[in-house]
C-alpha cells in the first residue's frame, strides 16, 4: 500500500485573495483622505491594489532593489529604494563584506530601480507622502529587508505615519519591523518560516507589465471616486 500525502490548503488563494483579507483588516484607515498606499513591487502590488480599492485610497509603488551577495544573491547585504535610501543587513556586512563590493551591487541595482520605476509609472507623477499616513505593502516578510528599505524611503520623505501591511510573515522579522513601522498589520504571524511562497496557493510571479496596469486602474478609479 503506497503512502497517501495529504496536501493541506494554504491560507491564501494568490495574492488578490491575500489582498481582501489584508484590506478587511484596515477598514480603520477607510476613505480617509490623508491615507496613502506605497506597494513593494512586484508581488506587493497585486496585493495593494486591494488594499487601495477597499479603502479608496491612492496607490503607489516604492521600489526596492535587494543587495545579494554576488556568490550568493539569495543572502541579502541590504536593499536600496526609491529616494536614494541604502539599508544595511548588519549580521551579513559584519562577515566581512567589503565597502566595494556594496558599492558596486548598490551600483548596478540602482539602474534597475530607476528603470522600473519608468516603467510602472509612465508620465504619472509620484505620490508625495509628505504628512500623510501611508501604508506600505508587500506580499509578505521574510527577512525585512525590503521592508526597511521602503520604510526609511517613505520616512525621508516626510510620511506622518507609517503602517506595514502584510498578508503573512516570519514572526521574528515581524517583531523587528513593529520596532520600525508606527503599526504592523499582519494577520498570519509563524514562528517557522521558510518563504513566502509557501502559504499562497499560486504564487505565480507578477509581471512588469500587471504591475503598470494595475497602477493604471487604480488610478483610475482615484480619478473616478467622489472626493472623499
Amino acid at each position: 500500500m503506497k503512502n497517501v500525502v495529504l496536501q493541506l490548503p494554504r491560507p491564501y488563494r494568490d495574492r488578490e485573495d491575500a489582498g481582501r483579507r489584508l484590506a478587511a483588516a484596515l477598514d480603520a484607515y477607510r476613505n480617509r483622505p490623508d491615507v496613502e498606499v506605497f506597494a513593494i513591487p512586484r508581488g506587493g502590488v497585486p496585493v495593494a491594489y486591494e488594499v487601495a480599492k477597499r479603502l479608496s485610497a491612492p496607490l503607489d509603488v516604492v521600489v526596492v532593489r535587494k543587495l545579494g551577495l554576488p556568490f550568493q544573491p539569495e543572502l541579502a547585504m541590504g536593499a536600496i529604494a526609491s529616494g536614494g535610501v541604502r539599508v544595511l543587513n548588519q549580521d551579513v556586512i559584519d562577515l566581512g563584506v567589503p565597502a566595494r563590493m556594496i558599492d558596486a551591487v548598490a551600483n548596478k541595482e540602482l539602474i534597475e530601480l530607476e528603470r522600473r520605476e519608468r516603467a510602472y509609472r509612465g508620465h504619472s507623477p509620484a505620490l508625495d507622502p509628505r504628512d500623510h499616513t501611508v501604508i506600505v505593502v508587500d506580499d509578505g516578510l521574510a527577512t525585512g529587508s525590503s521592508m526597511r528599505a521602503a520604510i526609511a524611503s517613505v520616512r525621508a520623505r516626510g510620511a506622518a505615519s507609517i503602517v506595514v501591511a502584510v498578508p503573512v510573515g516570519a514572526q521574528s522579522t515581524c517583531d523587528a519591523i513593529a520596532r520600525e513601522a508606527d503599526l504592523l498589520v499582519c494577520p498570519l504571524r509563524l514562528e517557522k518560516f521558510q518563504a513566502v511562497g509557501e502559504w499562497f496557493e499560486d504564487f505565480s510571479q507578477t509581471t512588469d507589465e500587471e504591475v503598470r496596469q494595475l497602477l493604471e486602474s487604480a488610478n483610475h478609479l482615484a480619478e473616478v471616486t467622489p472626493l472623499r
